[in-house]
């Protein structure tokens, strides 16, 4: 099938690849001179794991291009299908900002000749792709043209770090159609993907991707608050973590204590849900509760710090492990990170942050002060992070992380403190090591 893709980010990026890879034709178009100038060198934006190697393999036979005309990428490759793939940040009240979806389906009106099927990609409040389906038809009204289309709801669920893999190799896909002939569409694009595929309604796929994301936010913000009343009561969250994970109504996923949640999805999402609900006459007490809840846990690593060495840390080095959200991904949106620096930065800390691909995307993050003054440091060895600090935090549960040196990190370190975000040392080998160890919920 020939296919344009519109938004080469992240999503964009992950779902042309993969589409190529299954044997379609794709073009992924961009409004980012530079971000499609790089694809066409081969300069990959992100930082996910095989999506260099999936890229280079289906340019090379022809089956995925990058351009910055999108009249040209439709008017060449008579596409059946249109992704819309842009973003949908939260805006300063929190709703999803849709206005680069809109734009798209203005785009999409005025230059579209052949029949085709509209995909909605970017994840969007409830409602909006009857609203994208308006506007094309009002754009090709005036144009004196018509054409058959329909608006599909087609929601990511892509793990930053194993996109790939939940693209090919999916739980589930969520098809959102109003027509059969595009639902016919559908199926055939996903006719090579091994996965249960679920045909609804265009507005119950929209909420299906809210909602996963919300529910996995709130077991996570639950585990979280867990941990915290078992620290206090001298509990072991680890055990009581491996005693309700065997229930097969709550298993294992997503109930690892931790700093908090980021990256580019449950933040927004959670947000985005709240103000739907709320713009509906729905009191969302519950994610109010998590999202709450996500906000305090970001602080309870710089809260540690500080019991440690007091409020004011001026002739203290702390060593960071880890800035990613979450392993495998150099995102740092929504980042507890983020949030860990600042506060031990705003106390006149010395800080060595380590990260094994994110260290260049989070200079971007922090004002020059730091640099200029000295106070931040971005290291390019876990080790070399850590010499003369006071105590190291672990952040982002990396692999190289999981089993260090501890003899040498002991050697290394002024003072032996070890502060584990997301409880991924074992606890009693660093314990062993002389180290004064505090994880989440682990007394």
């Amino acid at each position: 099938m020939n296919i344009v893709i519109i938004g080469a980010g992240y999503v964009g990026l992950v779902t042309g690849a993969c589409l190529a890879e299954i044997g379609n034709t794709v073009t992924c178009y961009d409004i980012d001179n530079r971000k499609i100038a790089n694809l066409n060198k081969g300069i990959v934006p992100i930082y996910e794991p095989g999506l260099d190697d999936l890229i280079e393999s289906n340019v090379s036979n022809q089956r995925l291009s990058f351009s910055n005309s999108l009249e040209s990428s439709i008017d060449d490759s008579h596409p059946e299908i249109i992704f819309i793939a842009v973003g949908t940040p939260s805006d300063d009240e929190g709703f999803a900002e849709i206005k680069y979806v809109l734009d798209a389906a203005r785009s999409i009106g005025r230059l579209i000749k052949y029949d085709c099927t509209i995909v909605d990609k970017s994840t969007v409040p409830v409602g909006v792709a009857d609203t994208v389906k308006k506007i094309i038809q009002d754009k090709l009204d005036a144009r004196s043209i018509n054409l058959e289309f329909d608006v599909v709801s087609n929601p990511e669920f892509l793990r930053e770090g194993a996109a790939i893999k939940d693209f090919m190799s999916p739980d589930r896909v969520i098809i959102g159609v109003s027509d059969l002939k595009s639902k016919e569409v559908m199926l055939k694009l996903y006719s090579k993907i091994e996965s249960e595929i679920f045909c609804m309604a265009v507005k119950d796929a929209e909420m299906t991707k809210y909602a996963a994301n919300a529910m996995l936010a709130t077991k996570i913000s639950f585990i979280n608050e867990i941990a915290l009343i078992s620290e206090k009561l001298g509990v072991d969250i680890e055990n009581v973590k491996r005693g309700i994970a065997a229930d097969y109504r709550i298993g294992k996923h997503f109930i690892n204590p931790g700093c908090g949640y980021g990256g580019s999805c449950f933040p927004k999402d959670v947000k985005a849900l709240i103000k739907i609900a709320e713009d509906n006459a729905v009191d969302p007490k519950v994610l109010h509760s998590v999202e709450d809840r996500n906000n305090l846990q970001k602080h309870v690593l710089p809260n540690k710090v500080v019991d440690l060495l007091g409020g004011d840390l001026t002739d203290s080095t702390i060593a960071v492990w880890g800035l990613a959200f979450k392993p495998e991904t150099d995102d740092l949106r929504e980042a507890s990170s983020l949030v860990l620096l600042e506060q031990l930065l705003s106390r006149n800390a010395l800080v060595r942050a380590y990260d094994p691909v994110a260290s260049e995307a989070a200079k971007g993050f922090f004002p020059e002060k730091w640099f200029k003054t000295n106070r931040l440091h971005f290291m390019d060895n876990k080790y070399t992070a850590l010499e003369q600090s006071d105590v190291l935090v672990l952040v982002t549960e990396w692999g190289e992380f999981a089993k260090p040196d501890f003899k040498q990190m002991h050697q290394l370190m002024r003072k032996p403190y070890i502060i584990d975000g997301r409880n991924h040392f074992d606890s009693k080998a660093a314990k062993d090591a002389g180290f004064g160890y505090y994880g989440i919920g682990i007394t």
